[in-house]
């Protein structure tokens, strides 16, 4: 599982680096891949067994329905296969940078089954709105059975 925040920043290249802690988890290959897709204010990667998974899961959904349509219109027309190279490394592509607005500072934020990405200062907006509804969220997650 990924957890934990990390903050990394982006080269001129495009290329961040995966912490440690997350490339242990995208499996012992050489050079593991990781999908990148735009997702709200952020990307998300997802280890490639992981995202096969979604995939075959939203291709089991009525494939007329609008909902389903623009959602894998969304998600899915933004997924890009990064490898991890040596250096730890995974370079973003331009579209996916220019998306979540990565220019420099980001942050790697753990989240179960995935990771985000997200450029600093939106990422600094987003914990503090969070911060803000933490307690009525905390209450809402005890009603689906899952108490702190």
């Amino acid at each position: 599982m990924f957890r934990g925040r990390f903050e990394h920043a982006i080269d001129d290249k495009g290329r961040l680096a995966v912490p440690a802690r997350f490339r242990s988890e995208l499996g012992g290959q050489e050079e593991p891949t990781v999908v990148i897709t735009n997702f709200e204010r952020c990307l998300v990667g997802y280890p490639l067994d992981e995202w096969e998974r979604l995939e075959n899961r939203l291709a089991t959904l009525p494939q007329f329905d609008p909902k389903i349509i623009a959602f894998q219109r969304y998600f899915i027309s933004g997924a890009a296969e990064c490898q991890i190279d040596k250096a730890g490394r995974i370079l973003i592509p331009a579209t996916l940078r220019q998306y979540a607005g990565l220019s420099r500072d980001c942050v790697l934020v753990g989240n179960l089954n995935r990771f985000e990405i997200w450029a600093a200062e939106t990422w600094g907006q987003e914990f503090d709105a969070l911060s803000s509804r933490f307690q009525s969220i905390t209450e809402s997650m005890h009603s689906l059975g899952v108490g702190l």
